[in-house]
């Protein structure tokens, strides 16, 4: 609804109501906005735990769960007067403002402030309304996206008059108007007007005159922009499952039908398996239950690029039924999809994080696919929210079941199932589809895959160390360059991974050592050869190549560091004739990028693909033999306790991709430190042993999932007193612990953040460390320029 709030109108929502009011005086609100409610009472208290947990303002908690682009803003606008007999003296700037009011007619505050700054625009509008020649007034900015109208054309009169109109018409020579009424008067349901054009080939003017004598009527009809409506979808039958995957799916089945008694919380399973063993066919048959209960389910993937193939799957099991949610939707068409789900119209729906606030009316099964994936943390905007965590909340309010899969679990997932808090189901063998026979089913032949295994693809290591001492400075190492060769002659895929975009990864001079950072943030700009820019990753500030360093004006200039588009112009240079793609956040911009590179690679219109994680996860790609990471030391060596987690699970994900069809796979690490714990266990596929050595780390040095971290972060644009306002929260922080006689709570910092400067501002930052650091956050009122973020999955 909307409400006054001091001198403006806002958008206001009601959460619950009450007999007494907590003010003496109270204000009627102006209008409401929908006359029906817009939030569920589980989604209500969902978003009052959200605000509690992490520490977020309530409506940000709220807003998660609006429909799409329901957030509009009151604009203020400027309007001239009648002009008075004696005007007062006006300056230069008013008489500016006035001329431009008047040639609009119309003029935003945001208008006035872009022109002449915020401070001058209150100044001059002030006066000129003391003066009494402007009015200001406030109306709605425009929606972001609003409903989609067709005109439909039906018959507006009787059976009788039609034929006899049809007669007449053909007397008449009037063929287009007689086909046409012909046309509607074999419809039983009103038809578009483009189908009418198409079908009857007739002008705006033939519908405009049988309009104008009433025999039809053109009505405007809200119609569902479909975002799967470019895809072919054809029926799927389910596969037969291995023994394992029956074996899991059984569990699965006799918990959620109630067949098992839970006691206490919802049930939370931790599907682990290995790449492709099969995880989204169990993700399927739990669905197909579910939906024959009578409910709906959610299914969360890590990135937008994986909804695509998700999608293919579950549309082809569930036609017609599945939605999905995520940014790259145009606004009206995540517009519709809201409101065609909370319309109960659909069985599933798909994406990343978002899609778990869709309002399915009874929501029984949550998936959470690549759960250990750290996208599905919200780390840029408030609130600071975990979607896995989420989930099972929401699961709980709801009494639904959560479905963890993933084939290198979270470390936290994987010590609750093995404390017993979730259920571990493991699928232990990749299979491979095999051509489907045909069996009989109930309405007839139909066909249905069957499988086979595969073992997992051969890992070599590759010291980096030798290749240098045996004189090879190429980005490449001689067995990745052979065995590229190898399985290119043999007209197979390749998949280069490096987690890093550019061409290099910084600029340095020759002579000075100078390095060309970006003015805004305390990183170095990164150069991409395509754009012939050097760009900062933060905040996106470019410039050209330089050609001279600034510093002592020498033009040696060297390039360091690789990333993809680096690999790309190599590979060129090497493999002539082999087709590349790429794909990065910088190749991925457009609309629908990711489903035309995914579609391209999948038909073998290219055979080498180079990205950075996102074609670790999760990927289907049969034709894929070789996986080569061409530096798996990138991320071992960040200042974060998370750091051999994250590097273990994307290689293993990289790894995962080659060997999925029928021919065996191949995987080559290249790194400088090839006798660390984190590349060794990832060359065994051995996730058990990697967990037992970290886990004994993280007890060691009581980092999660013994304890729980809460970042600070502060920022200011004054360096000295970002440091200060750090060092005086930390004495309220050891204050506070000690009036509350919390012994199980440690402050590490502050200390600047690893980025110590982003868009201008400073960053020094606090991690709090404990049992339940936050109820010592909960009594501590935050000034401004503070960020709380809970659980982070990173501390850098």
């Amino acid at each position: 609804m909307w409400v006054p709030f001091g001198t403006r109108i806002a958008q206001g929502i009601v959460t619950e109501l009450s007999d007494h009011p907590s003010v003496e005086v109270t204000k009627e609100i102006s209008s409401t906005i929908t006359d029906y409610p817009l939030l569920t009472p589980a989604q209500i208290e969902l978003a009052r735990w959200i605000s509690r947990y992490y520490f977020s303002p309530l409506f940000d908690a709220i807003a998660l769960m609006l429909p799409p682009a329901f957030e509009r803003k009151l604009v203020t606008h400027f309007q001239l007067t009648t002009p008075q007999e004696s005007l007062p003296s006006l300056t230069s700037e008013q008489t500016q403002v006035l001329r431009l009011i008047g040639q609009k007619g119309k003029v935003s505050l945001r208008e006035l402030e872009k022109k002449f700054g915020g401070l001058k625009t209150e100044r001059i509008t002030s006066q000129l309304l003391r003066y009494h020649l402007i009015v200001k007034n406030q109306e709605l900015g425009k929606a972001k996206a609003k409903p989609k109208t067709v005109p439909y054309i039906r018959i507006a009169a009787s059976t009788e008059v039609i034929r006899g109109e049809i007669t007449r018409l053909r007397e008449t020579r009037a063929n287009k108007q007689a086909a046409l009424l012909e046309f509607l008067s074999k419809q039983a349901q009103p038809v578009s007007i483009s189908e009418v054009r198409e079908h009857c080939n007739c002008s705006p003017e033939t519908v405009r005159v049988l309009k104008k004598r009433n025999i039809i009527l053109v009505e405007p009809v809200n119609v569902r922009r479909d975002p799967l409506s470019h895809l072919k979808l054809e029926p799927a039958l389910p596969p037969l499952l291995t023994p394992a995957q029956q074996a899991a799916w059984e569990s699965i089945h006799h918990v959620i039908t109630g067949e098992v008694k839970q006691s206490g919380l919802p049930p939370v399973f931790l599907l682990f398996g290995v790449t492709g063993s099969g995880k989204t066919e169990i993700y399927l048959r739990a669905l197909s239950e579910i939906i024959a209960m009578g409910k709906q389910g959610i299914c969360l993937v890590p990135e937008i690029a994986l909804t695509p193939q998700t999608v293919e799957r579950f549309a082809s099991r569930f036609p017609g039924r599945v939605g999905i949610l995520h940014s790259g939707l145009s606004p009206g068409e995540q517009l519709d999809e809201w409101h065609w789900i909370k319309e109960g119209k659909c069985d599933v729906v798909i994406g990343p994080r978002s899609a778990l606030f869709a309002p399915l009316p009874n929501l029984g099964l949550i998936i959470v696919d690549e759960e250990h994936e750290w996208t599905y943390k919200q780390e840029d905007k408030s609130p600071r929210y975990h979607a896995r965590d989420v989930a099972l909340r929401l699961a709980q309010l709801g009494g639904a079941a959560v479905i963890l899969g993933s084939a290198t679990p979270d470390i936290d997932s994987y010590h609750k199932a093995q404390l017993g808090k979730y259920h571990l189901l493991e699928l232990k063998e990749r299979i491979i589809p095999h051509t489907p026979f045909r069996t009989e089913d109930g309405d007839g032949l139909a066909c249905r895959p069957s499988y086979s295994y595969s073992p997992l693809p051969e890992v070599s290591i590759v010291d980096l160390r030798e290749e240098l001492k045996a004189g090879n400075t190429c980005l490449f190492s001689r067995v990745l360059l052979s065995a590229m060769r190898e399985t290119l002659s043999r007209c197979e895929q390749v998949i280069l991974f490096l987690n890093r975009r550019g061409t290099a990864t910084f600029i340095q001079c020759r002579d000075c050592g100078f390095v060309f950072r970006c003015p805004r943030c305390s990183v170095a700009l990164t150069y991409h050869s395509e754009e012939k820019r050097l760009i900062c990753h933060r905040c996106h500030y470019a410039i050209p190549v330089p050609q001279a360093c600034p510093q002592c004006f020498s033009y040696r200039l060297k390039f360091l560091g690789i990333g993809t588009q680096r690999i790309a112009d190599e590979l060129r240079r090497l493999f002539p004739e082999a087709r590349l793609l790429r794909w990065d956040r910088d190749a991925t911009t457009r609309r629908y990028a990711h489903e035309k590179l995914l579609t391209s690679f999948r038909d073998h219109k290219a055979d080498v693909l180079i990205g950075t994680q996102m074609i670790a996860k999760g990927l289907d790609l049969p034709q894929v033999t070789l996986a080569g990471i061409i530096s798996a030391d990138t991320g071992l060596t960040l200042p974060d306790f998370r750091a051999g987690e994250r590097t273990f699970q994307l290689l293993c994900q990289v790894a995962g991709r080659a060997g999925r069809g029928l021919k065996a796979g191949k995987v080559i690490i290249q790194t400088y430190s090839p006798e660390n714990y984190v590349i060794q266990a990832a060359a065994r596929h051995d996730y058990v042993g990697f967990y037992n050595k970290e886990i004994k780390f993280r007890r060691l040095y009581d980092y999660p999932p013994f304890s729980h971290f809460i970042r600070l972060v502060y920022t200011h644009t004054n360096e000295e007193l970002c440091r200060r306002g750090a060092e005086k929260m930390s004495h309220t922080i050891l204050a506070e612990k000690e009036s509350k006689d919390i012994d199980d709570l440690s402050l590490i910092g502050p200390a600047p953040a690893f980025a110590s400067r982003v868009r201008g501002r400073y960053r020094w930052q606090l991690i709090l460390r404990g049992r339940d650091p936050s109820q010592v956050l909960s009594h501590i009122t935050l000034p401004a320029g503070w960020t709380v973020d809970v659980d982070p999955v990173g501390i850098v």
